[in-house]
């Protein structure tokens, strides 16, 4: 008899489920409505956390476009050379300003590459420009190098001290009695107003460190390598390419 009382009743089953369905319908549509504002972030946030790289990325390409932009409206101050402080092509389809520091080690290690660049592309010229930023033996080869600059020795004096390494009071008088320069030269006003000129280009070019490269359109802090720099010259030759 229960039974039969049972199965006479009205079943609200089909109304439940029925009801169900039609909510979590409803609940899925609101969610995925919902879902790119409330776990875009997170994800974002997540992924950063996983690859800090990719923020460190963006920011690099950040700072590249803005000094890039910088460079335009400072080309021929970073592009002139003081003196004779250049090597290569008199004159250039493409040119390279470098700033370094003789007791900059990345420095030193990109020497060589830059060697190979001016060997291979007679169009280029490489501009150096003097930002010792690492004590007071930075300081005064910067000078030094400046006067050889003056006095038409400027490769000749780079060449041997960048050889000898990190340059030390003794290295630098010992290169600059090769080559017969006056201690009085490197305390030129000029040479001080070059340095002082090259820490304000640096700072606007968005400088951390050396060495830094300005080619074309682009600037590079850090020792980037041959292929690297090969590349920023083409791009420097052939901005449409």
């Amino acid at each position: 008899m229960r039974q039969a009382v049972s199965e006479r009743r009205p079943s609200y089953w089909p109304a439940a489920i029925g009801g169900g369905l039609i909510g979590s319908a409803v609940t899925a549509l609101v969610l995925v409505a919902l879902t790119p504002q409330v776990l875009a972030p997170r994800i974002v946030r997540e992924g950063l956390v996983r690859d800090p790289a990719v923020l460190v990325a963006a920011s690099d390409a950040l700072k590249a476009r803005q000094a890039g932009a910088a460079l335009a409206a400072l080309r021929p101050s970073v592009e002139t050379p003081f003196a004779s402080s250049w090597k290569g092509a008199a004159r250039p389809t493409v040119t390279m300003a470098y700033f370094y520091d003789y007791a900059c080690g990345y420095c030193r290690k990109s020497n060589p590459d830059i060697e190979r660049l001016l060997a291979e592309d007679k169009g280029l010229r490489v501009v150096y420009r003097e930002l010792p930023i690492l004590g007071p033996d930075s300081v005064a080869a910067a000078r030094v190098a400046l006067a050889a600059s003056k006095a038409g020795k400027f490769a000749a004096f780079h060449d041997a001290l960048s050889a000898r390494g990190r340059p030390t009071p003794e290295s630098i008088a010992a290169v600059a009695n090769s080559l017969s320069l006056s201690p009085a030269a490197a305390q030129d006003p000029a040479i001080e107003a070059e340095i002082q000129n090259n820490m304000t280009l640096a700072g606007q070019l968005g400088a951390t460190g050396t060495p830094l490269f300005a080619i074309g359109d682009r600037v590079i802090n850090s020792a980037a390598g041959y292929d690297a720099l090969k590349a920023a010259v083409e791009a420097a030759r052939n901005p449409a390419g």
